[in-house]
């Protein structure tokens, strides 16, 4: 019987899905149009311009890395004032620490499970080669547990780590 009815009423069944579907896809398109005007987007990078007298730590991929005292010029001047940029530089991961003079300083440890290696090369006694000998330890042996275990890296003995214990930690 349900045979029959479906047979009988075939055409009609398939003419009534297509039609539900094509609504659903004009629906659809009146929700979410896509063919409509494209929507222009512009970011914009402003310069900062530094608080005057301001001190500054300018590092990585500069000629002559170190602090500068600016009245309140540019991040850019600031590159400039340590040498410029060196060719290798990637200016898009510019990273600066501003000391401004009526602040009280408090030395930040540097993590040493997290820093990359031109961070600990900010630190004392540490140049690339022994930065890389630290990030690559840690890639092969995991984080460090306790700022102890830094002396398990090749070059560091404990004369070194006597000068970086204040200055490191691991979280």
């Amino acid at each position: 019987m349900v045979k029959k009815w479906l047979e009988r009423y075939k055409a009609v069944i398939i003419i009534f899905l297509i039609a539900i579907i094509a609504a659903g896809g004009v629906a659809l398109f009146y929700k979410h149009p896509w063919g409509g005007e494209p929507l222009e987007i512009v970011l914009t990078n402003p310069t900062p311009v530094l608080e005057p007298e301001a001190e500054i730590y300018v590092a990585g991929a500069v000629v002559w890395p170190g602090w500068y005292t600016l009245d309140g010029d540019s991040l850019e001047d600031a590159i400039i004032a340590a040498g410029g940029a060196t060719s290798d530089a990637d200016l898009s991961k510019i990273k600066l620490y501003i000391f401004e003079s009526d602040a009280s300083f408090e030395p930040q440890k540097i993590d040493i499970n997290r820093a990359e290696d031109w961070l600990l090369e900010a630190l004392p006694g540490i140049g690339p080669t022994l930065a890389q000998r630290i990030v690559d330890y840690r890639n092969q042996n995991g984080p460090f547990d306790r700022v102890e275990d830094l002396m398990e890296v090749g070059g560091i003995g404990q004369a070194k780590y006597d000068g970086l214990r204040d200055l490191i930690t691991v979280q």
